[in-house]
């Protein structure tokens, strides 16, 4: 997520960290690097030239010349700038009343179906909403087919006419359909086109003085960089859309639109999309995005993740395993599990501070935790739940049935015993012991 942008800003501050002597000329060309890097993100000219004075006015007025760490109070500058650069504070969804009606709008390749499904998901899940999605894109065949694959997928109702070409009319009756059956949310998914035309904004004109949503977002491809503002400025002007929602941002992204959108239209980044799965969507945090393209890290939202997949009832049986030495393989897949529902790998390796960068060659593959589980599904349910009974014939025919060898089999013993006894020095306390332990892991 904006590795490019991330590397060269952190190279044009480089030069002011630390407690070197700062002067008023390298201030001014270390900005100028700054600006540099937003450009070559895609951030509009005029944007980058008034974020880079803005931070010069701060750093001047604030005698960050003369503090202990100008260096560090550089950098905090920079940081709050792109936070209000990208909107200052964290705007959610509006919902209200006893039914709400969400349009949807953006071009086609934009990941608009996509996220329509997310969305609903997300409400389901998190906000106990009963979901309506709405099939109104009548033109590409296989749009309504695409919304009910998601729909069946996440379990929520899809509301589809195809013989009727009219989506005004869908999105009535959809409406009426969620007001009969109990929903409190419809998700209205329009028609996309490759460019901006008049026959299109007309349409979804027509739709949004129709059923009046109570929240309009504008769905735009991360990696579309200037391109994305300027199609966010032509709808904006017809439909005054309430916010953005940014979607590919696990892919290269430029970071153009995320920083230049909220200038140009002011209008909040709502969400963000960072994969492709029907989990992959967070609430956009400015703050925490500005962090994120410093190098800083996201721990916030990494903890949220991990307090989403937390169960109380659970975590108190495998207190009692452990404290009765009981911790097997079946435990150690359900801790994976759990892991691989927080998102991607990449995405949250980019939120542990100084990471992103120490592993930004290394690629870190989703699939990384396959040989591991199919180790652990090769075992037998007694040496799951006991392993001290594999023995070198039992790792011989576990490695036969997992396609692995057994120096795999026997690292894995490894790192799973590593992992009980610093997990029966937590339950006992033991956190200098278990500091000195990780030193000599390898």
């Amino acid at each position: 997520m904006f590795n490019n942008l991330s590397e060269k800003l952190d190279k044009a501050l480089h030069t002011l960290k630390g407690h070197g002597k700062i002067t008023e000329v390298n201030v001014a060309e270390t900005l100028k690097e700054v600006r540099r890097a937003l450009l070559d993100a895609d951030v509009n000219f005029k944007i980058a030239k008034d974020f880079t004075k803005k931070v010069q006015q701060k750093a001047l007025g604030q005698d960050v010349l003369t503090t202990l760490n100008p260096g560090q109070l550089m950098v905090k500058l920079v940081k709050d700038e792109l936070t209000e650069l990208m909107g200052g504070d964290t705007v959610g969804i509006n919902l209200g009343g006893s039914l709400s009606v969400i349009l949807m709008s953006g071009l086609q390749g934009s990941g608009k179906t996509t996220f329509s499904g997310k969305l609903a998901s997300y409400l389901k899940t998190k906000k106990s909403k009963e979901v309506l999605l709405v099939g109104c894109d009548v033109y590409r065949p296989a749009a309504i087919n695409q919304l009910q694959v998601v729909g069946e997928q996440i379990g929520v109702e899809v509301y589809a006419e195809v013989e009727n070409k009219n989506p005004v009319e869908i999105s009535l009756n959809a409406i009426k359909h969620a007001k009969a059956n109990g929903k409190n949310v419809v998700i209205i998914d329009t028609a996309g086109r490759l460019a901006v035309d008049e026959e299109m904004m007309n349409e979804i004109s027509n739709i949004h003085k129709a059923v009046n949503p109570q929240e309009t977002l504008f769905v735009v491809d991360a990696m579309t960089g200037q391109d994305a503002v300027n199609t966010a400025k032509a709808f904006n002007n017809i439909l005054n859309f309430d916010g953005v929602v940014l979607t590919k941002l696990d892919g290269d992204t430029r970071g153009g639109a995320a920083l230049s959108i909220k200038s140009v239209v002011n209008k909040p980044i709502k969400f963000i999309g960072t994969g492709e799965k029907m989990d992959a969507i967070d609430v956009f945090h400015p703050d925490r995005m500005a962090d994120r393209i410093l190098g800083m890290g996201d721990v916030i939202s990494l903890v949220e993740r991990a307090q989403e997949q937390y169960d109380e009832d659970e975590a108190r049986k495998l207190q009692k395993k452990i404290a009765k030495d009981q911790f097997g393989f079946d435990d150690f897949l359900s801790q994976i599990q759990q892991i691989k529902k927080m998102g991607s790998m990449k995405d949250l390796v980019g939120m542990i501070p100084g990471a992103g960068k120490a592993l930004k060659d290394v690629d870190i593959d989703d699939n990384a935790f396959i040989g591991i589980e199919a180790i652990i599904q090769s075992m037998t349910p007694l040496e799951r739940s006991t392993p001290t009974t594999i023995n070198a014939s039992r790792k011989k025919r576990i490695a036969k049935g997992s396609g692995t060898s057994v120096q795999e089999i026997n690292q894995l013993m490894k790192q799973f015993n590593q992992m009980s006894k610093m997990m029966k020095m937590m339950q006992g306390g033991g956190g200098k012991k278990m500091m000195q332990m990780m030193q000599g892991m390898k």
